[in-house]
């Protein structure tokens, strides 16, 4: 017993110093990300074509016996060799008819390049800073003969932050550079409203596209506020600053104003996807409906039906493929948030596809 008493102590002394080492680690990490507000994070840039490379060279290896690879090696090394030759030669030529400027900005663009982008979309469309910053990173070397490929993955959520999105996206298409929208899994509702700004619209078979409507939901205990005998007071100034609320007692009026808010925003929405793409049938697909790609296709909501590595690979030979990523800085009091938060977030996208699982199977 007096071993299992020292013990407890000697625990509760062991996690008290470590949670006190925590606790300083964090306040002087905090502080520190106070004083580097400007440097909050940087752009990643990856070449997928030396990705593609890689991994057919990792086939081939196992492929190959001895003797296979060294004749393979060997004629590789030649048209490497030739390659570099030819581009050399090719840029000398430039230099001669053009200034040493144009000529430089000729042999870099002697393939077309492709810059990915992905989004991936929560409710609030958190990504779209990320999103602004990547963009502004590609438009500062992106031309008309180039492409951005946006892969988008998302639901849909509040109104004003996919609208925001979708600016973004539009700055691209402003600037005459083509672009073009990859959807594998989902671009509903506020994801349809990004993609549709795009030149074009490559989504797969089983993706699920369209629900462009507006929604809005709310819970109502002014019932249970009224029995319990507890009084809710709001004070506005304007008649519709509030319609409807969570505590009061809506009323007829309330709910007729509120609705006709969300009539307004859908009449908005209907008249955004017709402007990106006229050959929609808005009156037909504005029903909140959504379409998988098979059925999508034929209603004009997407162009062609591809998953987005196929879209790319198919031009890995003749086009450089750059995927371009913005990562933040995060703070150790971040990184724990953040931790949390993915845990808690996957507990309720768990129970979520649950209760949802009979929809789809």
């Amino acid at each position: 017993m007096e071993f299992l008493t020292e013990y407890g102590l000697f625990l509760a002394k062991t996690i008290t110093f470590v949670a006190a080492i925590v606790v300083i680690i964090t306040v002087a990490v905090s502080m520190g990300g106070r004083n580097k507000k400007s440097d909050k994070g940087h752009i990643e840039v990856t070449k997928l074509n030396e990705k593609f490379d890689h991994l057919r060279d990792s086939l081939r290896d196992a492929m190959l016996d001895d003797e296979e690879y060294k004749e393979f090696e060997k004629a590789e090394k030649k048209r490497l060799k030739e390659e570099k030759a030819q581009k050399k030669k090719a840029a000398k030529e430039m230099a001669k008819t053009k200034t040493d400027e144009t000529a430089s900005d000729a042999a870099e663009t002697t393939k077309k390049r492709i810059f990915v982008l992905d989004f991936y979309g929560d409710i609030k469309a958190s990504e779209v800073e990320s999103l602004r910053e990547e963009i502004s990173t590609v438009l500062t070397l992106a031309k008309p003969t180039d492409e951005v490929v946006v892969k988008v993955e998302s639901g849909g959520g509040m109104v004003h932050s996919y609208g925001l999105a979708s600016s973004q996206l539009a700055r691209i298409t402003n600037k005459n550079i083509p672009l073009t929208v990859c959807v594998d899994k989902v671009a509903a509702s506020g994801g349809y409203m990004m993609a549709c700004v795009a030149n074009k619209i490559v989504a797969a078979p089983f993706a699920i596209l369209g629900s462009i409507g507006v929604v809005a939901q709310l819970p109502n205990f002014h019932k249970l506020l009224k029995k319990n005998d507890i009084d809710y007071e709001m004070f506005t100034a304007g008649e519709y600053k509030r319609t409807v609320t969570m505590f009061g007692e809506n009323t007829e009026k309330g709910r007729a104003k509120f609705v006709e808010e969300l009539e307004d925003t859908h009449v908005l929405f209907k008249e955004f996807v017709s402007e990106h793409r006229p050959q929609v049938d808005v009156v037909k697909v504005a029903t909140g409906e959504v379409w998988f790609g098979r059925r999508a296709i034929e209603v004009n909501l997407i162009d062609e039906m591809q998953t987005s590595d196929e879209y790319l690979f198919a031009q890995a030979e003749n086009a450089d493929i750059y995927e371009v990523e913005f990562t933040y800085k995060k703070s150790l009091p971040e990184k724990l948030g953040f931790a949390a938060q993915a845990a808690v977030d996957r507990l309720l996208m768990t129970w979520w596809e649950r209760l949802n699982i009979s929809r789809w199977f």
